[in-house]
Protein backbone atom coordinates (compact mmCIF):
# COMPACT_ATOMS: atom_id res chain seq x y z
CA UNK A 1 0.00 0.00 0.00
CA UNK A 2 1.71 3.30 -1.35
CA UNK A 3 -0.11 5.14 0.94
CA UNK A 4 0.57 3.40 4.12
CA UNK A 5 4.63 4.04 3.49
CA UNK A 6 4.19 7.71 2.83
CA UNK A 7 1.85 8.08 5.96
CA UNK A 8 4.33 6.52 7.88
CA UNK A 9 6.96 8.90 6.68
CA UNK A 10 4.41 11.63 8.50
CA UNK A 11 4.20 12.93 11.83
CA UNK A 12 1.23 12.09 13.40
CA UNK A 13 0.69 15.97 13.84
CA UNK A 14 0.58 16.29 10.03
CA UNK A 15 -2.38 14.95 9.95
CA UNK A 16 -4.19 15.38 13.00
CA UNK A 17 -4.09 19.19 13.20
CA UNK A 18 -5.43 19.24 9.39
CA UNK A 19 -8.74 19.37 10.26
CA UNK A 20 -10.84 18.52 7.75
CA UNK A 21 -11.03 17.55 3.99
CA UNK A 22 -13.84 17.15 1.30
CA UNK A 23 -14.01 13.86 -0.49
CA UNK A 24 -14.66 13.56 -4.53
CA UNK A 25 -15.06 10.17 -5.09
CA UNK A 26 -15.76 7.33 -2.80
CA UNK A 27 -14.00 4.35 -4.66
CA UNK A 28 -15.47 1.47 -2.63
CA UNK A 29 -16.57 0.55 0.85
CA UNK A 30 -14.94 -2.28 1.98
CA UNK A 31 -16.82 -3.00 5.11
CA UNK A 32 -18.44 -1.10 7.71
CA UNK A 33 -15.89 0.38 9.08
CA UNK A 34 -13.44 1.02 6.18
CA UNK A 35 -13.22 3.02 2.69
CA UNK A 36 -11.70 4.09 0.28
CA UNK A 37 -11.91 7.46 -1.30
CA UNK A 38 -10.01 9.86 -3.94
CA UNK A 39 -9.59 13.79 -2.47
CA UNK A 40 -8.62 15.93 -5.40
CA UNK A 41 -7.46 18.47 -3.20
CA UNK A 42 -4.48 16.27 -1.76
CA UNK A 43 -1.46 15.26 -4.56
CA UNK A 44 -2.00 12.40 -6.07
CA UNK A 45 0.21 10.50 -3.88
CA UNK A 46 -1.97 10.96 -1.00
CA UNK A 47 -5.14 11.69 -2.43
CA UNK A 48 -5.64 8.85 -4.48
CA UNK A 49 -7.50 5.37 -3.70
CA UNK A 50 -6.69 6.31 0.23
CA UNK A 51 -8.00 4.12 2.93
CA UNK A 52 -9.60 5.52 5.74
CA UNK A 53 -10.96 3.70 8.53
CA UNK A 54 -13.93 5.34 10.08
CA UNK A 55 -13.24 6.74 13.83
CA UNK A 56 -14.72 5.63 17.05
CA UNK A 57 -16.52 1.99 15.86
CA UNK A 58 -15.81 -1.72 15.11
CA UNK A 59 -17.66 -3.58 12.54
CA UNK A 60 -17.80 -6.93 11.99
CA UNK A 61 -14.99 -8.27 9.86
CA UNK A 62 -16.18 -9.81 6.36
CA UNK A 63 -12.83 -12.84 6.92
CA UNK A 64 -14.43 -14.01 10.06
CA UNK A 65 -14.45 -16.73 11.83
CA UNK A 66 -18.38 -17.29 12.04
CA UNK A 67 -20.95 -16.96 10.38
CA UNK A 68 -22.55 -14.74 12.36
CA UNK A 69 -19.94 -12.01 11.68
CA UNK A 70 -19.69 -12.39 8.48
CA UNK A 71 -23.58 -11.77 7.97
CA UNK A 72 -23.21 -9.21 9.81
CA UNK A 73 -20.15 -7.39 8.02
CA UNK A 74 -22.23 -7.60 5.13
CA UNK A 75 -25.27 -6.02 6.57
CA UNK A 76 -22.80 -3.35 7.82
CA UNK A 77 -21.17 -2.88 4.58
CA UNK A 78 -24.52 -2.84 2.61
CA UNK A 79 -25.61 -0.16 4.86
CA UNK A 80 -22.45 2.32 4.90
CA UNK A 81 -22.62 1.37 0.69
CA UNK A 82 -26.22 2.56 0.80
CA UNK A 83 -25.35 6.00 2.80
CA UNK A 84 -22.31 6.85 0.56
CA UNK A 85 -24.44 6.27 -2.83
CA UNK A 86 -26.95 8.83 -2.01
CA UNK A 87 -24.99 11.44 -0.26
CA UNK A 88 -24.65 14.72 -1.38
CA UNK A 89 -21.19 15.53 0.53
CA UNK A 90 -18.63 13.38 2.23
CA UNK A 91 -16.16 14.79 4.31
CA UNK A 92 -13.25 13.82 6.59
CA UNK A 93 -13.23 15.52 9.55
CA UNK A 94 -10.53 14.87 12.80
CA UNK A 95 -8.06 13.12 10.37
CA UNK A 96 -5.55 11.00 12.52
CA UNK A 97 -3.21 8.43 11.41
CA UNK A 98 -4.00 4.84 13.02
CA UNK A 99 -1.85 1.98 14.15
CA UNK A 100 -1.47 0.91 11.22
CA UNK A 101 -0.46 3.83 9.85
CA UNK A 102 -4.14 4.25 7.76
CA UNK A 103 -5.66 7.44 8.27
CA UNK A 104 -8.31 7.55 11.08
CA UNK A 105 -11.23 9.93 10.49
CA UNK A 106 -14.85 11.07 11.03
CA UNK A 107 -16.84 10.54 8.25
CA UNK A 108 -19.91 12.98 7.60
CA UNK A 109 -21.89 11.74 5.34
CA UNK A 110 -24.28 15.41 4.37
CA UNK A 111 -23.27 16.76 7.71
CA UNK A 112 -23.66 13.66 9.64
CA UNK A 113 -21.29 11.13 11.48
CA UNK A 114 -21.72 7.71 9.50
CA UNK A 115 -20.57 6.33 12.67
CA UNK A 116 -23.87 7.21 14.59
CA UNK A 117 -25.78 5.62 11.86
CA UNK A 118 -24.20 2.04 11.72
CA UNK A 119 -24.19 2.44 15.56
CA UNK A 120 -27.86 3.01 15.91
CA UNK A 121 -28.30 -0.16 13.44
CA UNK A 122 -26.77 -2.27 15.39
CA UNK A 123 -23.40 -3.29 13.37
CA UNK A 124 -21.24 -1.73 14.71
CA UNK A 125 -19.25 -1.27 18.82
CA UNK A 126 -18.01 1.65 20.00
CA UNK A 127 -13.97 1.44 19.23
CA UNK A 128 -10.73 3.50 20.83
CA UNK A 129 -8.15 1.43 19.31
CA UNK A 130 -7.94 -1.18 21.80
CA UNK A 131 -9.53 -4.51 22.41
CA UNK A 132 -12.27 -5.52 20.03
CA UNK A 133 -15.61 -7.02 20.95
CA UNK A 134 -15.99 -10.30 19.35
CA UNK A 135 -19.46 -10.51 17.22
CA UNK A 136 -19.06 -14.54 17.67
CA UNK A 137 -20.92 -15.98 19.51
CA UNK A 138 -18.95 -18.05 22.32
Amino acid sequence: MRFAAVLALLPAAALADYGSVRVDEVVRVYDGDTITVNIREWPRLLGEEIGVRISGIDTPEIRAHCENEKTKAYEARDLVRGILAGAQQVELRNLDRGKYFRVVADVYVDGTNIADQVMNAGLAHEYDGGTKETWCPL
